[in-house]
């Protein structure tokens, strides 16, 4: 009998190529995509069921969660979707969008779908990236660093807005280092109750996932080096050894991979843990809206 495992950014990229695979694996496969037309073609294809939520508005995140809360179980919940922002305004919910679309939003999902997840002695998947390595925390200022050089609103809130000439390859990378931070935090809070977290880069992927803005990594995806990457179908291939398997089969919990091995040159802030208490404090925080 196949798990079922709810994939976020499974429209598109190797989300969806993921959920081809692990379909044809006989698991069953929750879509979750942002664009209803591509969610629902990917779900149709692989005859599963879809929602549609937009990670740029909190407020939908919410509402996921509570449609989720009616499937029996979760056995495993992939954290995929992501994307880069470097000239966008700020969220509904006054956020840099990079940082919360990749890290908030998936933060919030996995908040509230805890009881679930426990119950179910779920894995909890979260695509990272090797861009982690360029990203770089205060920690001892994360409420004022978390948001990817951020300025404060001037507000009892304290939410950031986004900044004038944001850096999108360390603000995206500030945004994947949290994510591997807070897997980790995740792992040592949750692993008594039966969860299993794990983090991965899938490498170069030749999808659609084009940053916007300039820089360096802006023009990776539209210049020859584009060809140099990996197909979706590749790039799915961690993510779906994870969904897959289970924890001690391969992999162990709260780790970092790249090819299916413990990520190499790891950024030092990943296994910082005062640094991964006071971000978990701080986003548990910034999702109470």
């Amino acid at each position: 009998m196949g798990k079922t495992i709810v994939i976020t950014g499974a429209s598109d990229g190797i989300g969806a190529a993921a959920a081809q695979q692990l379909s044809s694996r006989g698991h069953h496969v929750v879509v979750i995509g942002r664009s209803f037309h591509k969610a629902r073609a990917v779900a149709e294809s692989i005859d599963a069921p879809f929602h549609v939520a937009d990670f740029s508005d909190l407020t939908d995140v919410a509402n996921l969660a509570a449609e989720l809360e009616s499937l029996p179980q979760i056995d495993v919940l992939v954290n995929n979707a992501g994307g880069s922002f470097s000239d966008a305004p700020p969220t509904i919910q006054g956020f840099e969008q990079t940082f919360q679309v990749n890290c908030l939003a998936p933060f919030l999902l996995t908040k509230l779908l805890l009881p679930k997840l426990v119950a179910s002695s779920a894995t909890v998947v979260q695509t990272a990236s090797i861009a982690s390595r360029f990203g770089r925390f205060d920690v001892d200022a994360v409420d004022w660093e978390a948001s990817n050089f951020s300025e404060l609103a001037a507000n009892p809130a304290r939410k950031p807005l986004a900044p004038s000439g944001f850096d999108l390859l360390h603000g995206y990378g500030k945004a994947k280092l949290a994510n591997i931070v807070l897997t980790r935090e995740l792992q040592r809070r949750y692993s008594p109750q039966g969860i299993s977290a794990v983090a991965f880069h899938p490498g170069l992927v030749a999808s659609k996932f084009s940053p916007a803005g300039s820089g360096i990594l802006a023009a990776m995806y539209r210049t020859p080096f584009r060809k140099t990457m990996v197909s979706p179908e590749r790039g799915a291939d961690q993510l779906v050894w994870l969904a897959d398997s289970g924890p001690g089969d391969g992999w162990t919990p709260g780790d970092y991979y790249e090819n299916r091995k413990p990520g190499r040159w790891l950024n030092p802030q990943a296994k910082n843990a005062r640094l991964a208490k006071a971000l978990w404090d701080w986003c548990d925080q910034a999702v109470a809206v």
